[in-house]
């Protein structure tokens, strides 16, 4: 059983003592998901997969989760779905140390929450639009140009190829 206040923190002292090769699965479900103070998702769930091995325990992780993102076109929030996976060693000794720089803690406790919000935060968009054939904002009045058709019209006769649309 996980601790309600830290459930991603688990305990993984039973695998160390085990023999090379051992896997053990704990899979995560819960409705709304808070990573540190600026992610919050929601419906997540996932399994992290914990392997033991010469040099420390893997940690294969596969995850999604909801989250509300703003498109940049119309500046509407949308609901967005994530989907990452993650493959972490926490060495056993210095030695063993792989360039993300994860050691077990002596108290064989891992927290799993910095790394399930590093690889969700990679999967946000950069540029989210709610939909492929979002039409954004009137530039002129800033109406929603998916919701009226405000009936302004910009022509861009100021572009230096405008006078290449006249070949056409």
């Amino acid at each position: 059983m996980t601790n309600p206040r830290k459930p991603f923190r688990i305990n993984v002292g039973f695998i160390i003592s085990e023999e090379v090769g051992y896997v053990h699965k704990i899979p995560f479900e819960f409705e709304k998901a808070k990573l540190e103070d600026d992610l919050t998702l929601t419906d997540f769930s996932g399994v992290a997969t914990i392997s033991r091995t010469p040099q420390g325990l893997l940690v294969q992780g596969e995850f999604q989760g909801g989250i509300t993102l703003e498109c940049v076109r119309c500046l509407t929030n949308f609901p967005y779905s994530l989907h990452w996976d993650f493959t972490e060693l926490y060495a056993f000794n210095k030695k063993s140390i792989t360039d993300s720089g994860l050691l077990l803690p002596d108290d064989a406790h891992i927290d799993l929450e910095p790394l399930l919000r590093e690889y969700a935060l990679l999967e946000v968009p950069i540029s989210p639009v709610c939909k492929p054939e979002c039409k954004g904002l009137c530039p002129e009045c800033g109406e929603n140009l998916n919701l009226v058709d405000c009936g302004h019209h910009t022509e861009n006769n100021d572009s230096p190829f405008s006078v290449l649309k006249k070949l056409l």
